[in-house]
């Protein structure tokens, strides 16, 4: 009587996993289902307006330069670590910014390198001392917190005489050629052409109530295509993943896990310092409360975009989504009937949500208990 052989064993790397499953482990899902929510909620209680042409810039431009931040604070949460100074930050670079440009009469093309520099340099270290002496990032980079804002006040009662306000930048960088691409509306002819033909919304003279594409939303979309690009399809993506994971096991498989999370806190000062040229030329002026908070808030919508607080899991487009989540609220509050003061509350909410939610989902992709 022949014996039955046994059926061959499935290598799990070639089962194919269900759809439902595969979705569960992106870490954008809450984010994506979060603007979901929020745009029925304002869909159905605010104005129509909100979801005009006209309305999405209006919430857009909070978002991206928020969103700016949040992309480079989920980069380094993914590595592992935190930069509470990059709020900070964004002031302090604003007044080298304004300093070098009006002070100092330097065109952008001087400025704005020497900006990125001199941020780049502190973000490096806020990384070494990290990385040379253990202490968490959150400690470290809450000193430095303190430290810019102090140093940005006292900045700006020398370069302007005693105010803690700079002003002039409009006017000192007016003509300059590098200034439309950090400031204003981009395609503007698209839009006047749009506007004739009638295809957007335009005053009683004809002129297009949308004027442009303000650009601090085209770095926002630029910077979270590169980062996702970087995250998944560059050996610096998994890098990243690997020194938040587990940094040790990345360091004995050969990651340069160090270097890896210097860079990373040079890019989020970075970003702060981009972010602040932008303003600081929309505004033509700069102050010491530039950036308030927005540390807290640049966190928040890297963890609602489905970061987790211990480093190794997260995705650049789940904070895009975030930071949208923001601009839609704080904008979408003022057309409505509701207070604008409820935006905190649901800061806090969507904090403690996003969390467990996340905690929820890696636990069911994990099988942890």
């Amino acid at each position: 009587m022949a014996v039955e052989a046994d059926a061959p064993a499935v290598d799990e790397r070639l089962k194919t996993e269900p759809v439902l499953t595969r979705l569960m482990k992106r870490p954008e899902l809450g984010a994506i289902a979060g603007v979901i929510l929020v745009s029925a909620f304002f869909l159905a209680t605010a104005d129509s307006s909100m979801f005009t042409l006209s309305g999405v810039m209006n919430f857009l431009t909070p978002a991206s330069q928020l969103g700016i931040l949040a992309i480079a604070a989920a980069m380094l949460m993914i590595g592992g670590e935190f930069d509470l100074s990059i709020g900070s930050m964004v002031a302090f670079a604003g007044m080298i910014f304004a300093a070098l440009v009006v002070t100092y009469s330097l065109p952008l093309a001087l400025a704005i390198p020497f900006t990125l520099v001199a941020a780049a340099l502190l973000g490096m270290v806020n990384g070494q001392i990290v990385i040379r002496t253990g202490l968490p990032s959150f400690i470290v980079t809450l000193a430095f917190l303190f430290i810019l804002q102090g140093a940005s006040l006292v900045g700006l009662k020398w370069f302007s005489g005693g105010s803690t306000q700079l002003r002039g930048v409009r006017g000192a960088a007016e003509n300059d050629p590098l200034t439309p691409l950090f400031s204003g509306d981009a395609f503007p002819g698209l839009f006047a052409w749009l506007a004739d033909q009638g295809l957007v919304e335009t005053f009683r003279n004809g002129a297009p109530k949308v004027p442009g594409v303000p650009v601090e939303i085209l770095w926002f979309i630029g910077l979270a295509l590169a980062a996702t690009y970087v995250l998944l399809r560059t050996p610096a993506g998994n890098w990243i993943f690997a020194s938040g994971g587990d940094p040790r096991a990345a360091a004995n498989s050969g990651v340069p896990v160090r270097k890896v999370k210097v860079a990373l806190f040079m890019l989020t000062a970075c970003c702060a310092a981009l972010l602040a040229i932008i303003t600081v030329l929309d505004a033509g002026s700069t102050d010491a409360r530039r950036g308030f908070q927005k540390e807290f808030e640049a966190i928040i919508a890297a963890v609602i975009g489905g970061c987790l607080l211990t480093g190794g899991y997260g995705s650049a487009i789940g904070a895009f989504f975030g930071a949208i989540i923001f601009g839609m609220v704080v904008i979408g509050l003022t057309y409505t009937d509701f207070d604008q003061d409820w935006f905190k509350v649901f800061l806090g909410g969507m904090l403690l949500i996003a969390v467990l939610f996340n905690n929820a989902v890696r636990k069911r992709v994990t099988g942890e208990r």
